[in-house]
This record gives structure tokens, sequence and C-alpha cells, in this order.
């Protein structure tokens, strides 16, 4: 079984070493992955210096020119995954926010647990955030409940950036289509899933706010998402979406 995590950046020197560390340090083997938006504080040179220092090939780069949007990046990834034959697929943040270690657990999910996307999640055991502003937690919290009840989808943690798919997931669903650029592609690749027919599991995870680095959050992205899951609902009366492949007994 082959893993890949892609993490997509721009500007995350002071973190993309020690994280990329931290997942090859874990008991489970997974590949690196890292887009990188054109970063001019040299973030691609560090992760191409440690891709010269690896003795075994687990550490990749794919260099974009400007900011291109997170989703994107991540659309990238998936077609390069694809195309490597990786089988399971896993979202990440470069700035420890999502703590490397719970990348085993949303595995264990899609490799034993029987889920096909599996979303470490911040809501769904209660608010699990350590800091982070009142005001961006209750803002990132009722969101998620607002999509949630907009897109009539059993998930709590709509926005989490934290996800791992099984590779038929990214195989069928039309990544060419999926519309949103920002913050908003997390919410549209979910319900996309949802609408495919692939079971979409939540694992609990505690969500730390940045240490290192400058965040790109925005209230600007959060309307992007808010306003773009009406438009996501209102076009789902009428697509038609590609369902997963049920296997023959």
């Amino acid at each position: 079984m082959k893993r890949l995590v892609i993490i997509p950046t721009y500007n995350e020197k002071e973190n993309i070493e020690a994280i990329i560390t931290a997942v090859f340090g874990l008991p489970v083997n997974f590949h690196v992955l890292v887009i990188d938006d054109g970063s001019p504080d040299g973030t691609a040179a560090i992760v191409k210096r440690m891709i010269g220092e690896q003795k075994t090939e687990r550490l990749f780069i794919v260099e974009r020119q400007g900011k291109l949007g997170l989703g994107t990046a991540y659309i990238a990834g998936f077609k390069w995954a694809i195309e490597h034959k990786y089988d399971y697929i896993f979202e990440m943040d470069a700035d420890f926010s999502h703590n490397p270690n719970d990348l085993v657990k949303l595995y264990e999910a899609l490799s034993e647990g029987g889920a096909d996307v599996a979303i470490g999640s911040r809501y769904v055991t209660g608010v699990n955030v350590v800091n982070w502003p009142m005001g961006r937690v209750l803002m990132s919290y009722f969101a998620s409940k607002y999509v949630r009840t907009v897109l009539g989808i059993d998930v709590h943690d709509t926005t989490a950036g934290f996800v791992g798919y099984r590779r038929e997931v990214l195989e069928t669903i039309e990544l060419d289509n999926i519309r949103f650029k920002g913050y908003a592609f997390q919410i549209e690749m979910k319900f996309t899933a949802i609408k495919c027919g692939f079971k979409v599991t939540e694992v609990p995870i505690i969500f730390v706010n940045r240490v290192l680095g400058t965040s790109k959050m925005s209230g600007g992205i959060f309307s992007e998402a808010l306003l773009g899951v009406v438009r996501l609902k209102l076009s789902s009366w009428v697509r038609k979406y590609p369902q997963k492949k049920v296997e023959s007994v």
C-alpha cells in the first residue's frame, strides 16, 4: 500500500523541514509531496535540499509560479498521486496545526474502518481548537454548522483541511469540475464525495493554531465559502454525479 501526504506551501520556511521530518518519523511509511506556490522565502530550496539528502525516495516537490490557490494546489497533488498509483492520499497543513501523529488515525479509518474519506475533525466531539482567538473559533464553528445545514450532509467539520482519501474517490470525482479555489474547495470535495456515494468518516483531532509563520486565513475566505455553498447546493439539483463502483460478489 502506497501512502502520500500532500502539503501545499507558501512561505513556510520556519515549518517545512520539521513537518516533513515528523511525518517521516511515524511508524507508518508515508511519502510527502510538497506543492509550493513560488514561495519567495526559500521554502522550495529547503525541500530540494532534503530531497538531495534522502536515502530513499519518499520526498517530492512540485513548484508552481505564484499563488494559484489552495484548491488548485491540492488538485495538482491529487492528479500527481493518481499518476503515481498511490493507494491513500492525505491533505495536511505545513504549520503543525494538524498533528502528524493523527495521520496514522486517518489511515486506519481508511484501511481498517471502511471509510472512503476520513476527516480530521475539530467539531465532531465538541470544539477541539487550541490557541485560536474566540472570534475565529466561533466563525469557523458556525460556518461548518451553516454548511452542514444548507448542503444537508452529516459532516460536523465541513471546512476541515486535514483529510484522507482512498485513490478511488479521487479517480471518481471529476477533479477538473471542482470549481472553488480557496477554503470552499474543502467543502466542495466533501460534498462531492458524498454525492458520488462514498462513505465519509470524521476522526476526532485537536487543532492547534500555528506558532511559526503567518496564517493565510481571512474573513474573505470564509465569505467565499459561505456564499459558495448556496451555488453548490443549487447546482447539485441538476448535476449528475459519477458513482462509486460497487464490487460484485
